[in-house]
């Protein structure tokens, strides 16, 4: 089956009823996971994976350091400091980015409510299967593209969050009845927190600081992504999200405040990422990694499952209009530094990397010259 040609009608929904359970159903049953979640022989020859407390330390920057209020000296070594996080690791933990603990208690508690709402009520919001495979708004699962995909042990919300004009607020959860207003004003605050990244990013690498910015077609497209992790029975063999790079420009996740599960792949070693209270992790996606020419990296990660909790994850997508084209910055280019990548339009890279990230793989390859 060539997944990268198939048509929307090929992609069956695994929300569609009577083909799989969601996944917080098969725990609320009890079930032992099904052989579709499973890993593959291939992927239990694990890479070492190093626990957080005697791991190499995640970067951490300090945002308001990276302000137009920041003193010289302050933003030189901070942005220095971005800019050494990004090409090495391809992530940070953002702390001083001025998004109130209470907002972030807000989001983390609507999120709970909607998960922990009956699954009749939340099939309500179930993406339909006539959309395109790059329209990914609604709840659901793992879209199936491939008899021998291995599905992931969550279940997600997806929302369109700008352009607004193409949001489907039918699928906007009402209960919990302050949902959109405490996602909408997440969702400025972070967008805000996306901008001074994005400039810092620029300017680090002697760009103009909008130079990212308007490649991304000025305000990018924005997407939130509800994850619920339930405790799985089996975490030796199955994995909350697969190993994967993200396909847009950046990433802003909001993680658990409690469970370490996310890893980070670095150095071929599996990294475990710490929960740091009040802080945001941040990190490259492939547009990025285009648009820089490979001086920031978007890093594989994954997410394993635990035995006795349940997680909630907030991830924001950052990334560029589905009409726009993105290459590698001109000022980056030279005899020494050769153009890694190729123009290309987003929406034909996102067709490529969807099958490709539902199926464990990279899509950055098909881009490279």
């Amino acid at each position: 089956m060539d997944v990268n040609h198939l048509t929307t009608e090929e992609i069956p929904s695994s929300s569609s009823p009577g083909l799989l359970k969601n996944v917080q159903e098969l725990a609320i049953d009890g079930e032992e996971p099904p052989p579709r979640y499973i890993r593959k022989d291939s992927d239990h020859k694990e890479k070492k994976q190093v626990p957080a407390h005697e791991s190499l330390s995640v970067p951490i920057i300090d945002v308001s350091r990276l302000l137009p209020a920041s003193s010289g000296r302050e933003k030189e070594d901070e942005m220095e400091k971005l800019k050494s996080a990004l090409n090495s690791w391809g992530l940070f933990q953002a702390i001083g980015h001025s998004i109130p603990k209470s907002l972030l208690d807000d989001i983390n508690d609507v999120s709970k409510q909607f998960f922990d709402l009956p699954i009749e009520e939340k099939q309500r919001y179930t993406r339909s299967e006539e959309d395109e495979i790059v329209d990914l708004q609604g709840y659901g699962s793992d879209t199936i593209v491939s008899d021998d995909q291995v599905l992931d042990w969550s279940d997600r919300l997806y929302l369109l969050i700008q352009p607004q004009e193409q949001q489907k607020l039918r699928l906007w959860p009402d209960p919990p009845s302050h949902f959109r207003r405490t996602l909408n004003e997440y969702s400025v605050k972070a967008g805000s927190v996306a901008e001074v990244i994005l400039k810092a990013m620029a300017r680090s690498i002697g760009l103009e600081e909008y130079s990212f910015i308007n490649q991304l077609g000025g305000q990018p497209m924005v997407y939130a992504r509800f994850n619920y992790y339930p405790p799985c029975s089996r975490p030796d063999l199955v994995y909350g999200i697969k190993a994967h790079a993200d396909g847009g420009a950046i990433t802003i996740l909001l993680q658990d405040p409690e469970v370490e599960d996310l890893q980070v792949l670095k150095d071929d070693q599996w990294i475990s990422v710490p929960c740091m209270p009040g802080a945001l992790l941040i990190n490259v996606a492939d547009q990025v990694q285009i648009m820089s020419n490979g001086i920031f990296k978007s890093p594989i990660h994954r997410v394993v499952t635990n035995k006795e909790r349940e997680r909630l994850y907030l991830a924001m997508f950052y990334g560029a209009k589905f009409d726009k084209e993105i290459e590698p910055t001109a000022g980056l280019i030279n005899e020494s530094n050769p153009r890694m990548f190729r123009k290309v339009k987003v929406k034909d890279y996102l067709e490529v990397f969807f099958p490709k990230y539902l199926l464990g793989e990279r899509a950055i390859d098909w881009a490279k010259v």
